[in-house]
Order: C-alpha cells, then sequence, then structure tokens
C-alpha cells in the first residue's frame, strides 16, 4: 500500500503544468526565458522557443534581452495551430517557452493548455499582463484564468523606488493614456511605472 502511494505521489510531482510569468517592461522577462532554455540544454534536454510574430523590434522570431543576449524561436502567426506544431516536433521537447505571450490569441491559449494535458509537456509563457491603458490583453487575460502557476517577475519604478506594476507609454517625452493597445516599442516608448507615477505625470522629472 505504502509502495502505491509512493508511486502515485511521483506520477503527480511529474504531471506537466502551465506557466504564466509576468511583469512590467524591463523587468528582466527574456533574460529570464534565455536562462531557462540555457539550463535545460545544459542537461541536453532539448526544449523549443516561440515568440509572438507582431515583436519586430530587432527582428521577427527573434527573443531580444536589454541586456544584450537574444535567442532564435519561431515566431507564432494568428492562424498557427500551436498544439499541432508543437506534436509534431521531433525529438519530443522537454519544454514549450513563449515569450511576448500577451500578444497571443485565446485560441493559442487554449492550444498551449492541450500541449500541457494531453502532451504532458510544460509550457512556460512570458508576457505583460497590462497595457499602457491598464487593461488586460488578450494573451495575458486567458493565461491568468487557465494557467496553473503565475508568478510576477518583479522591476522598480523608471522614477522612484516603489515597485513597477504598470506601463506607462511615451511620446514626444509626454505620457499617453489612448490608443490603440499594440504598438510596438522598447526603452523609447515605455517605461515601467508604480502606481503613484502612472497616475501623477506631473511628478515625473
Amino acid at each position: 500500500m505504502k509502495f502505491a502511494l509512493k508511486n502515485t505521489q511521483e506520477r503527480m510531482l511529474s504531471v506537466a503544468q502551465f506557466y504564466f510569468k509576468y511583469g512590467a517592461m524591463n523587468s528582466g522577462k527574456s533574460i529570464e526565458i534565455i536562462k531557462v532554455a540555457h539550463n535545460y540544454e545544459e542537461q541536453n534536454k532539448p526544449v523549443e522557443l516561440f515568440t509572438s510574430a507582431i515583436d519586430t523590434r530587432v527582428d521577427v522570431g527573434i527573443v531580444n534581452s536589454r541586456a544584450g543576449f537574444q535567442r532564435q524561436a519561431t515566431p507564432i502567426t494568428e492562424d498557427m495551430d500551436l498544439f499541432e506544431t508543437i506534436k509534431d516536433l521531433t525529438p519530443k521537447r522537454y519544454c514549450i517557452l513563449i515569450d511576448e505571450s500577451q500578444f497571443l490569441s485565446k485560441e493559442h491559449i487554449l492550444q498551449l493548455a492541450r500541449v500541457v494535458d494531453e502532451l504532458d509537456i510544460p509550457v512556460m509563457c512570458f508576457g505583460l499582463k497590462n497595457d499602457f491603458t491598464n487593461e488586460l490583453f488578450e494573451g495575458s487575460k486567458y493565461l491568468l484564468l487557465y494557467a496553473d502557476k503565475i508568478e510576477e517577475i518583479k522591476t522598480i519604478c523608471w522614477f522612484c523606488h516603489r515597485k513597477a506594476i504598470m506601463n506607462l507609454r511615451i511620446s514626444d517625452g509626454k505620457p499617453v493614456y489612448e490608443g490603440e493597445q499594440i504598438q510596438i516599442g522598447g526603452n523609447e516608448s515605455y517605461y515601467p511605472v508604480c502606481r503613484r507615477c502612472y497616475k501623477n505625470p506631473g511628478l515625473i522629472k
């Protein structure tokens, strides 16, 4: 009986899980995904990196860290079936890593959930939670609903010592609070900010 219980516990511990790791701009999400990939591959355990085809800051299909590290990744297009794509990978991957996951659709998130549940492959998604108007992105919304584990990657406000929880869009040196949800940009367009600095642009120096 004890042996059977131990085997059951071991199987439970080995079940793949669905992760969402989110953070404001400049919180180190991309360098974290590159680090995770390196840790697997150092043990000869192949992984697959994906990123949204929308992100063209460096080039399509590039995971780029502000620290200067880059990795090639498969770009996710709107019509891509992630479940079928991952199922056909040979050899089977030990982990699936997704950068810029906030840009994914609801269908993409459901497909990734199937990868975890039916293929028993862990999936780690990294991305923003909220946009510059403090609304959820579609991908983030459904990751918050479907992920087994949700973790915040923390960073500090660009203008003070508080924790950054929002993303402030900047145009010509001035804060912007209205406009299209998706506008690709880096430090020239977005700052990680705390609630106070987001709501009180007059405090920004």
